[in-house]
């Protein structure tokens, strides 16, 4: 087949009532030229032949699909041609149209952005993506029933901003076709967003370091206190048992065969009596 030239533009190719619908509705595919055509071919993707032809002198064709089944859905576009061109001329393709005839749409995706973990002060928005462009799409929080926020969107996903401090939460989507029939997915796995407490948990933790870090350098002092107070404190000598024997711990002052430890040493105050033994 010839290849058309780039003076003959492309057509546009569109369904009616919608390019998703469930199985039995009337789709009508019409294909419109920018100029007066004499016919229009309408092509099923992997096939080289016209799935259907029209002859009208006009810049719009219709294609009517009887109670269409999954079978028929797929990628469709049209040409057209004029009388003066020559024989197997046709023009640009249009773009492609993808028709799809399903009970239920593929489940949405839904994630956070930039993450699902909200740092203090800063906001997200969750992005639902489908995989068809053109839907409309719905936010649910749990524990409301009506959806949180609502999007049209020309592209295959919705995004729905939220503030950070209302943020936290657990959240699903879903889309459908923007008009009837209406045609809808299933609800997307859920989408748990929390609150970012790590600088107050790292201040916490260093509060602890802090702490503990004291009492080592208070029980370090205390133990050089003890161990100073120990080295000044009197000797204790040790006297033979006779004299022990003959030793009144009643007796005037003076008379004590030991000196008497400081009462701020407690390893001294015990310690003569077990030298005693």
């Amino acid at each position: 087949t010839p290849v058309p030239p780039a003076s003959y533009p492309k057509p546009w190719l569109g369904a009616q009532p919608a390019a998703v619908v469930t199985p039995g509705v009337n789709v009508t595919l019409r294909c419109r030229a920018p100029q007066p055509a004499w016919r229009f071919a309408l092509f099923r993707a992997g096939e080289s032949e016209p799935l259907l032809l029209r002859d009208v002198s006009l810049e719009l064709a219709e294609f009517f699909l009887e109670a269409v089944t999954p079978a028929q859905g797929g990628s469709y576009h049209c040409c057209y041609r004029r009388l003066d061109w020559g024989p197997g001329i046709w023009s640009q393709p249009s773009d492609v149209l993808e028709l799809l005839v399903t009970d239920l749409l593929p489940r949405p995706s839904l994630v956070a952005l930039p993450g699902p973990v909200v740092a203090p002060g800063a906001n997200v928005s969750l992005r639902c993506a489908g995989r068809l462009p053109g839907m409309s799409f719905a936010l649910y929080r749990v524990g409301l029933a009506a959806p949180l926020q609502y999007r049209d969107s020309a592209q295959r996903w919705a995004d729905f901003p939220l503030l950070g401090a209302r943020a936290p939460g657990t959240y699903s989507c879903y889309y459908h076709t923007p008009s009837a029939p209406y045609v809808l997915s299933p609800r997307s796995e859920p989408l748990v967003v929390s609150s970012d407490d790590s600088s107050s948990l790292d201040y916490t933790q260093e509060n602890l370091i802090r702490l503990g870090l004291a009492g080592l350098v208070l029980a370090s002092l205390g133990v050089l206190v003890v161990l100073d107070c120990c080295s000044r404190s009197s000797g204790v000598r040790r006297i033979p048992a006779e004299q022990r024997r003959h030793w009144d711990p009643w007796g005037p002052p003076g008379s004590a065969p030991l000196s008497h430890p400081s009462p701020l040493c407690p390893a001294t105050f015990f310690k003569p009596w077990f030298l005693l033994l």
